[in-house]
């Protein structure tokens, strides 16, 4: 695999954890309603989710994918599922006050962020055909393993790297304030725009 191969990789994966998605979304919200630290647990999740899904793809779910297709299916009303489950959560707790605790830290472990994290990157699983595209035309067979290993660290940086500036922006105290005041709209719109993210995820 040629340098400037392994580059093209690394910024079409960039341009993709970008993209708006449901991870982009938690990461946001998590920022806003819990600050920086439990965001940037949720983003080394996400992180550890994207390298779950583009390890599977070096090893060729997507073929498992393509000779059964039922399986892709299964795994894309699992995933929108759980997101409009969590969607589900938001807009019914919409009007319940922001609750920081005492003594001001957010109510979430940094091990339960993680966790969301992970879950919230694998319930969507076009990161695995993307991947699949992407590895597909880059990286040739017989590729050493030493090169795969970059390729997953840079998957996990690029994704661990921008949501935690996603959660950053939003947890600044400006932002908090008008989240704060604006709890009720937000948390439905958050609900709602996660929930069109999953029925986005079963019917594509």
């Amino acid at each position: 695999m040629t340098l400037a191969a392994f580059l093209a990789v690394a910024l079409l994966h960039l341009m993709a954890a970008v993209s708006p998605g449901p991870a982009v979304l938690m990461a946001a919200r998590t920022g806003v309603t819990e600050g920086m630290r439990t965001g940037a647990f949720l983003a080394m999740g996400i992180g550890l989710g994207g390298v779950i899904w583009a390890a599977a793809a070096l090893f060729g779910l997507n073929l498992v994918f393509t000779a059964a297709p039922a399986l892709l299916w299964a795994f894309k009303i699992a995933g929108a599922g759980y997101l409009i489950w969590m969607a589900f959560g938001m807009w019914r707790d919409a009007a319940r006050p922001l609750d920081m605790g005492a003594s001001g830290r957010p109510p979430r472990s940094g091990l339960s962020a993680f966790r969301l994290g992970i879950l919230t990157q694998l319930a969507n699983p076009k990161p695995a055909i993307l991947f699949s595209a992407i590895f597909v035309g880059t990286v040739p067979p017989g590729t050493a393993l030493w090169i795969h290993g970059a390729l997953l660290a840079v998957v996990f940086a690029n994704e661990t790297l921008w949501n935690i500036l996603v959660a950053r922006i939003f947890s600044f105290e400006r932002t908090r304030t008008g989240y704060v005041s604006l709890k009720t709209i937000l948390d439905r719109a958050f609900g709602g725009l996660l929930a069109l993210l999953g029925l986005k995820i079963a019917a594509t």
